[in-house]
């Protein structure tokens, strides 16, 4: 493949073309039939979301960058139309492996299982008839057909929205000529599957694609149907903002929004059954070049099978992992159990109920007097902003800093900032030129006339429904030495100012992360060149930072030993006789989306491990606030090294991304399966045994 020739060639792998190796990862757990059915469909469903995410921003972007000029181009490291020429080649083939897996594996097993996924062409006189009345009642309002006259109706097609094109000739008259129309899938209107009344104990599904296909012989009355297609067009998604440093940047953003959905076009999806007429006529009517063009089935917008109906059948979806309740926390006050010792949580494992309880509790406390947190991603219905809005209401001093440039939650995010306000809530929003990414909350309480700090600090957002399903770890500590720093970062979030004060236990961008990164790097080089222990495991989403990797490379060559695991982006090439001997890459791809990042160096023997918001990306080191945090309790540290053993050794779920094994499952037939999520859970759980009831254990499933 063209990567494989890149990783021989190159001492980095180029992050779009890394970002399509993971996402890869994705559609192999789609395909592997040791997942069970309707988790293969969630997965084939994100699968799809990831792509039409990669269009509107990265493909969009190489488009912009090579509608500039020559002079501009030459001053890049790279060729934008070589590039882009290589995405579409490997995602064309993988949406070949996409299409097939579809066709040939997942609806033969969904009708193995008496689920049926219905085409217009193959209903009984029942489910016709219900069709029927489903048009009248539900389908009439949003369909608006578009008879097409030679070039003269452009349609404008909004961004990944669906569409049927459709042959037609005239039922009367002397012309024997096709004619082409379009019509609007309404699935922002209707659910995009709906069930069709069955005879017996089978289950039916169709999707709307077909009812429309099914209505269009009311909706052409004078012509017949000869052939219909899907197609979809995604359209730049990234927000323009020329200038943030003059002018109100909030109100820059919010009339940006308004352009994004009709942004220029990154692409057009089509039926590859779609006659070659056919789809030039369209090309040249929707103004698309040929190399902007990808093939699929007969259906898109397959994140969609998210919502597929799994008619109650356990048998087909994953056991339930139960979140663990957090002992320490129960049946106590959560404030006064943090002020006696440090605790680490990692969802889902842990029950999130933990920290909308922490918000509420911290609400109504008397003895609170402010809560300040950074929010990124909020849930659409978010108890902890309730519990934030209840502390206003209660006279206590609230601080939110809400990021309004955390991609495609821009709208929401602004819509609770004007609620928090309306409620008394301090907001402030995104500075120019920067993302504040940290995840971090402190809270203030008065006691015998002293001021108590307890600080949260996380890898991931506060956000109730992503918490059940990403993995990430979340430190509630009073140490005074942290809790100074963290409230350090709220002063500067609040006015600007920068601190006076140096940070010397927090990592934070913008400040020391970069140079304290650089410099626990050189720390285990210089232990290496000594002839002494030095090991670096390093665990993010993505690793881009050029700076970072030679360092990297450096340290692998001077003898430390540098594990990686990185679910997603990896712009380093481990294992690369010469280069990266001593790197070793693996990446794991589950039930849950590894989210958390943790840092570990051996450090002479003390252990240091940071936890952080931050991935090692350009983005994350250059242009956002981001904040790690140490781990100091022994128990807390061996915690994290349990859990980064689980999956440095994990063999089920994990995939190398060593230099030309890019993808290959770690499996020993000769080795007990480790499924390091599945470790995790059990860990936790024995971790509790004695200290939970048996009537609670007895509630909590796991997988067989």
């Amino acid at each position: 493949m063209e990567e494989d020739k890149l990783l021989s060639e190159y001492e980095y792998i180029d992050r779009d073309l890394s970002w399509l190796n993971f996402n890869y990862r994705v559609l192999q757990e789609a395909k592997d039939p040791s997942v069970r059915l309707m988790e293969r469909l969630k997965f084939f469903a994100i699968y799809s979301s990831n792509l039409g995410e990669f269009f509107r921003i990265r493909v969009a972007h190489h488009k912009n960058i090579e509608k500039l000029g020559k002079k501009t181009k030459s001053e890049l490291d790279y060729d934008p139309k070589k590039l882009l020429k290589n995405l579409y080649s490997i995602v064309n083939k993988q949406l070949s492996e996409f299409n097939d897996l579809f066709d040939n594996d997942l609806i033969p097993r969904l009708s193995r299982e008496n689920i049926f996924l219905h085409s217009h062409r193959e209903l009984s006189k029942q489910q016709q008839h219900f069709l029927d009345i489903f048009f009248r009642e539900n389908l009439l309002p949003f369909v608006q057909p578009v008879l097409l006259i030679g070039n003269r109706i452009k349609p404008f097609l909004n961004n990944s929205e669906l569409y049927l094109t459709i042959v037609l000739k005239a039922k009367e008259g002397d012309d024997e000529a096709e004619q082409y129309a379009i019509v609007k899938i309404p699935s922002d209107h209707l659910p995009r599957f709906i069930i069709l009344p069955s005879l017996d104990e089978s289950h039916h599904v169709i999707l709307l694609d077909e009812i429309v296909r099914y209505s269009l012989k009311w909706l052409f009355p004078g012509y017949h149907v000869i052939h219909s297609y899907s197609i979809k067009i995604t359209r730049d998604a990234e927000l323009y903002i020329e200038d943030e440093f003059s002018g109100d940047l909030l109100d820059k953003i919010k009339k940006s929004l308004i352009k994004r959905h009709i942004g220029p076009a990154s692409r057009l999806v089509y039926d590859e059954a779609m006659p070659k007429e056919m789809l030039h006529y369209f090309l040249r009517l929707l103004e698309i070049r040929k190399t902007d063009l990808t093939p699929e089935g007969r259906y898109h917008n397959n994140f969609d099978f998210f919502n597929f109906p799994d008619f109650k059948l356990k048998h087909l979806k994953n056991k339930v992992l139960k979140p663990l309740p957090y002992i320490p926390f129960l049946n106590s006050s959560i404030l006064n159990a943090i002020e006696k010792e440090d605790h680490l949580l990692y969802f889902p494992f842990h029950d999130y109920e933990v920290m909308v309880k922490f918000f509420e509790e911290a609400s109504v406390d008397p003895e609170v007097s402010s809560i300040k947190l950074t929010l990124y991603r909020v849930a659409k219905k978010s108890r902890i902003i309730d519990a934030l809005i209840e502390a206003a209401a209660q006279g206590k001093n609230v601080f939110a800093f809400l990021e309004v440039k955390a991609r495609f939650d821009e709208e929401a995010n602004l819509r609770w900032g004007e609620e928090m306000e309306k409620s008394g809530i301090k907001v402030r929003y995104s500075f120019p030129g920067l993302k504040v990414h940290a995840k971090c909350a402190l809270i203030t309480k008065k006691k015998n006339n002293e001021s108590i700090h307890c600080a949260y600090l996380s890898t991931g957002n506060f956000h109730e429904q992503t918490a059940r399903a990403y993995t990430d770890h979340g430190l509630f500590t009073t140490h005074d030495k942290i809790t100074q720093e963290v409230a350090r970062v709220f002063a500067f979030l609040e006015s600007t100012k920068l601190p006076t004060q140096p940070f010397h236990h927090l990592l934070v961008g913008q400040f020391n992360m970069n140079d304290e990164l650089k410099s626990l790097i050189r720390y285990e080089k210089e232990m290496a060149l000594s002839g002494k222990k030095a090991h670096i495991i390093l665990k993010m989403n993505g690793l881009q930072d050029k700076d970072m990797i030679d360092l990297l490379y450096e340290a692998g060559q001077a003898g430390v030993k540098i594990e990686l695991i990185i679910r997603g982006i990896c712009c380093i090439i481990p294992n690369k006789p010469k280069l990266s001997d001593n790197i070793r890459g693996i990446s794991i791809v589950d039930r849950f989306l590894e989210h958390s990042r943790v840092y570990y160096f051996h450090h002479g023997g003390e252990d240091n491990i940071y936890i952080s918001s931050s991935d090692w990306m350009v983005r994350n080191l250059h242009f956002r606030i981001e904040v790690a945090f140490p781990i100091y309790a022994s128990k807390l540290k061996k915690e994290v090294m349990d859990i980064l053993q689980f999956q440095l050794n994990d063999n089920v779920k994990a995939r190398s991304i060593d230099y030309l094994r890019m993808n290959e499952y770690l499996q020993n037939p000769d080795e007990k399966n480790l499924r390091s999520q599945l470790e995790t859970y059990k860990y936790y759980k024995k971790l509790y045994k004695n200290s939970i009831s048996e009537t609670i254990i007895d509630t909590l499933h796991e997988e067989d």
